[in-house]
């Protein structure tokens, strides 16, 4: 089974998270955290802020990994680096999404999330009662 190494950020502000809709695809309309593939010669950050960049049109910090998650998906392995991070700048525009929200403690299982991610609600959970 073919492994693809991705990068996601769980962007924080105050008491919530950023959260997307993925707008194709066979995962169309599920929830993920935004980010993307790992490109040869790059380091898991470098991708990550270069896929923020690209998806959203801002700038992050990466402040710490939170997890990193393996999942099996009928197609293919995911090895997907997820990241805590923080909004540097101020707006958020959807390229490749299909919507958008932050989500708070209490909303985060009101979406329907990619089963790879879906594992991290109870880590974040904790990080936004922190």
């Amino acid at each position: 089974m073919k492994t693809i190494e991705v990068v996601a950020a769980i962007i924080r502000r105050g008491n919530a998270v950023f959260a997307t809709q993925r707008g194709y695809g066979p995962w169309k309309d599920f929830w993920e955290w935004p980010g993307g593939k790992v490109e040869d010669g790059e380091t898991p950050r470098e991708a990550l802020v270069r896929e923020i960049r690209e998806e959203l049109d801002t700038e992050i910090r990466i402040d710490k990994l939170l997890q990193t998650v393996d999942w099996d998906y009928p197609d293919f392995h995911l090895h997907m680096h997820c990241y805590m991070c923080t909004l540097l700048s101020g707006s958020l525009h959807l390229n490749e999404h299909e919507d958008a929200r932050w989500l708070e403690i209490a909303g985060l299982r009101s979406v329907r999330w990619l089963p790879a991610d879906e594992g991290l609600l109870p880590l974040i959970e904790d990080e936004l009662a922190q």
